[in-house]
Order: C-alpha cells, then structure tokens, then sequence
C-alpha cells in the first residue's frame, strides 16, 4: 500500500497527542478534529502551546506520541512536502520570508507554485487575473504594483491571505492574523475573514488569537487551550461563555456577544 494513501477525509484529526520538547511537555492528550465548513477559533494564553499546535497542523513538528492526520494522511506515514502543498499559512514567519521588494501581486501569484519569489515558474495570464482578483475581492487592488516591504502591516497581512487563498488549499491556518494591526487594519481584515466564513467555497479554517475580538464573524467552533490541555471545543456558541473564558486565562472575566462578534473585559 503507498505510504501517502488518505487515511481519513477530516481535515484535521488530533489523536491523543502529546509534544515533548526535552523534559518539558508542551501539549498534553490533544483530541481534536476539524471538518469542511467548519471556521475554528483557537484561543488561550500565551505559551499555552496554540502555535505548537498549528505546527503540528500544518506538518511542521510531528507528535511525541498519539496520531495526527491532515487532509487524510498520517504524519509519518506520508511526505509532508507534497502535504503542504494543499495547505496555505499566514504567520508573521511567512512574511518576514517574503522579499520586501516584491511588488505585491508578485507575492500573492508566486505562492501558485509554493514559491517565495516568481523568477523560477512560468505564470500564465488566467494565474496574474486570478493574483488581482483576490486582492480586489478584500478591497486592496491598490496596492497590487507597490513593494511588500512599503505597504502598512495591515496591508501586508492583505496581501499574505490573498497568497494563502491563491492556490486554492484545503485547509487554510491562520497564526494571529490580527497581531500588530491598528483597529482600522484589524476590522478590515476581519471583514475579509468574515466574506470568507460565509463562502461555501472556502476551505475549514484555523485562526489562532489571544482575544475574543479578533474572532471574524461566521467562525463556528471554538477551541480553549491551556498549559497545553484542551479546557473545551465545540460550537461557539455553546462552549465560549465567561466560565471557560476566565478559567482559561485565569482571572474573571466577563463576556458579550453583540452583531456577530465577541468582546470581553475584567
């Protein structure tokens, strides 16, 4: 039997996994499982191990023990390079990579091929329509000619979810899209991310967040991570209240939800 055959058709399932880092436990009997047309918010404190776990998710580490299987093939069992060609992140990592030079239409196309930069593919008229296109659909077609490295964070964190979205994946990860952002930056960007909850053709999503602020409208699930333990997952709306709130970032807190979004304070 081939090694990368699909094991599972879920997006994301967590099998009892643990992640060790030397003596130190990072992420302790995880279970989870993410499914198409589901929008996960994954939220908690830091150094609670959220983006561990999107490492793991997205086939950058691989578990200490338990099973992880994305887009239905096991880690360890498959080659996580041909893996990862069906999954796009956005992180701050990603955009540190990018040449700052490159106008931003270069850098959303370029991500058709996996690459960083687009000297080294042919790219086709239909692939720079397609390029413009995204950035038109998030309301930042201004900014296609102008360098990555001169465009605002808002305005790069734009064009980083266009490049994500470019290759049509099947499973989009989104490590605190909003950090960094002034609120004009973050409710732009969140609007964006809200077109996307209610398309049907958008891939299961993963939005990793310290705040419930930052959670777009539309988002239909919700995982509380804590000292590497899941505290709760489900439905949204079931499982964010201010109980599992406070006890996850330990202090009181209170919670609102008002016109499709979350807020919260001591």
């Amino acid at each position: 039997m081939p090694t990368d055959a699909p094991t599972d058709p879920t997006a994301l399932r967590f099998c009892h996994v643990d992640l060790e880092r030397e003596t130190a436990s990072v992420l302790s009997d995880i279970n989870w499982q993410v499914v198409a047309g589901q929008i996960w918010a994954m939220l908690g404190p830091n150094g609670c191990g959220k983006t561990t776990l999107l490492q793991l998710a997205s086939g950058y580490l691989h578990p200490t023990r338990g099973t992880v299987d994305i887009l239905g093939l096991r880690l360890g069992r498959t080659d996580v390079r041909s893996l990862r060609s069906r999954l796009a992140v956005v992180s701050a990592s990603v955009g540190r990579m990018v040449l700052p030079w490159l106008p931003a239409r270069e850098v959303v196309v370029s991500a058709l091929h996996g690459a960083l930069e687009p000297w080294w593919h042919r790219y086709q008229a239909p692939d720079r329509e397609r390029a413009m296109s995204l950035l038109t659909a998030a309301g930042f077609s201004h900014v296609a000619e102008r360098q990555f490295g001169q465009l605002s964070e808002g305005e790069r964190q734009q064009v980083l979810l266009a490049r994500a979205l470019m290759a049509q994946p099947e499973l989009l990860l989104l490590d605190e899209p909003c950090a960094g952002l002034d609120m004009g930056g973050r409710e732009r960007l969140l609007s964006r991310l809200r077109s996307l909850a209610l398309d049907a053709t958008t891939p299961p999503v993963v939005l990793v967040t310290h705040h419930v602020e930052e959670i777009p409208e539309g988002t239909t699930d919700l995982l509380l991570l804590r000292q590497g333990r899941v505290l709760t997952s489900g439905a949204i709306g079931d499982v964010l209240t201010a109980q599992a709130l406070s006890e996850c970032f330990g202090t009181r807190l209170r919670l609102r939800f008002e016109d499709g979004r979350w807020s919260s304070r001591s």
